[in-house]
């Protein structure tokens, strides 16, 4: 039962040959026996009176294709019966007296959350290595990390112990884990789900989206969490849509456009490999690759280590010790409890990024550091534009590497932030753009130990354009089987 997609666990919810109650229990058994680290807290009581509820629902035919799944979240949306961490001692106790939007959607359309999912502190990370908590391991090699920020709900997809997650991504953290851990993910187009309960880490690139095992279900579950929220002054005012309403129409015709510098120095030959094998499935789907060029690829790391640090120092000093969070035991007077609190609260990572932000938003580098970022920011954008948008475009979609490598043995870049950092260069530049991206299972590349670990490949399409990105996805799953493949 643990292996089934959301939609076929929904046809036997809704035609009653297992109920939501059972479901649950399944997957809290599996949880209990997993030694991946990947869920911070779970509570049954609380699960299983949620899945009676949805029980009632379904007796009564008040169902969405959603009433009764079991779901899991990130540990960055706020919940008010669980607690939400950040993967931080800062928040290592808090219970929010309110739910996420997101949750809130998934509660409306009859889920049953699990519990809470580990992830970097704060979302800040490539590998899951940087929560309080302890790192979560990657359920392919139990020594190489599962990918970062949303490491505990890619790796929850991967090793069956829940059929959907949500995640966040500030610059690739849905896809890069996603791409680690073998399963599917989708972040949608900036302002699409709404950020409200939502902890914030960089406020212009943030967005929530969805980690499954298919296309499809990823598409039922963005189904749930996307709409306009008047609380979350980012979201965008748009009509509901069906992401699945295109997912069987033909390849035939589409553009794919193939980037130069997705697969240049730095990209590892196994990752090329697995990705060139479905790049070559597709042309035989009917579609045609383009060469094209996107040359500011290379500005985006220090372009978004600029940016996300800058709102990242301002959105966390809120966490102050005085109404919320973690406060120093032993302090001499207000500034000393400031920090002392803020010392002991925040991580090696998040001081790094505080400080790098606070500087680059400083007098006199204001203008040398920040803005030039931002102007920067607008020719990347400029660049996608000029290749997905308009009557001159160059391709349907773009098509490449989520990550140069496979996933690395836990504790190989802990102690060097650039390599971590580096591991996001095919990732940054979609988020900050704005653009959806999803990352598809594709194959396998070599670990360091031999050990074979996944290797995803990077759709990227325009503004709103999910529906074609999760067609596109959909249609290379039916042909191949590495989204249905499960660790031992």
């Amino acid at each position: 039962m643990h292996t089934k997609t959301i939609k076929e666990l929904s046809t036997l919810l809704q035609t009653k040959k297992i109920s939501a109650t059972e479901l649950a229990t399944l997957f809290l058994d599996r949880i209990g026996g997993s030694d991946l680290n990947a869920f911070l807290h779970v509570d049954r009581e609380l699960t299983l009176r949620q899945a009676a509820q949805a029980d009632q629902r379904i007796a009564s035919n008040d169902v969405t294709p959603l009433t009764g799944i079991p779901i899991a979240h990130k540990d960055i949306f706020v919940t008010r019966d669980w607690r939400t961490t950040a993967g931080s001692k800062m928040l290592e106790n808090y219970v929010s007296p309110f739910d996420a939007t997101v949750v809130e959607q998934f509660n409306a359309a009859g889920t049953v959350t699990l519990g809470k999912l580990n992830c970097d502190e704060f979302a800040m990370g490539s590998g899951n290595e940087n929560s309080y908590f302890g790192p979560v391991k990657n359920p392919w090699d139990k020594t190489a990390v599962p990918g970062g920020s949303s490491g505990g709900s890619a790796a929850a997809i991967a090793a069956r112990l829940a059929p959907a997650a949500t995640a966040t991504d500030t610059g690739g953290s849905i896809r890069q884990p996603s791409s680690l851990c073998g399963v599917t993910g989708i972040k949608p187009t900036y302002g699409s789900v709404s950020r409200y309960g939502m902890i914030a880490f960089a406020s212009s690139l943030d967005q929530g989206g969805p980690i499954a095992k298919t296309a499809e279900d990823c598409g039922l579950l963005l189904n749930a969490m996307t709409g306009f929220d008047q609380r979350d002054s980012t979201s965008i005012e748009r009509p509901k849509e069906d992401f699945n309403r295109s997912l069987n129409d033909s390849l035939k015709g589409l553009r794919i456009g193939i980037p130069k510098e997705f697969f240049g120095a730095g990209l590892a030959a196994d990752v090329e490999q697995a990705v060139r094998a479905a790049l070559r499935e597709y042309e035989k789907l009917g579609a045609t690759l383009v060469d094209i060029s996107l040359p500011k690829t290379e500005l985006s790391i220090p372009v978004y280590y600029v940016i996300a640090p800058a709102e990242a120092s301002s959105n966390l000093s809120r966490f102050d010790g005085v109404r919320y969070g973690h406060r120093a035991a032993d302090y001499k007077d207000l500034a000393d409890m400031y920090k002392k609190s803020r010392a002991e609260g925040f991580g090696d990572e998040v001081k790094r990024r505080i400080l790098v932000g606070a500087y680059v938003l400083s007098h006199g580098y204001y203008d040398a550091y920040y803005l030039q970022a931002q102007k920067i920011r607008r020719l990347i954008a400029q660049e996608f534009q000029n290749a997905l948008l308009g009557p001159d475009r160059q391709c349907d979609v773009i098509m490449g590497p989520v990550s140069p490598t496979v996933a690395w043995d836990l504790g190989d870049k802990t102690d060097d932030p650039i390599a971590n950092y580096l591991a996001d260069i095919f990732t940054l530049s979609t988020s900050l753009a704005g653009l959806p991206g999803m990352s598809i299972p594709c194959g396998f590349g070599q670990g360091e130990k031999n050990g074979k670990r996944p290797v995803g490949l990077q759709i990227i399409g325009s503004y709103y354009d999910e529906a074609r990105l999760l067609n596109v996805a959909h249609q290379y799953q039916q042909v191949t089987d590495w989204h249905l493949r499960a660790p031992a």
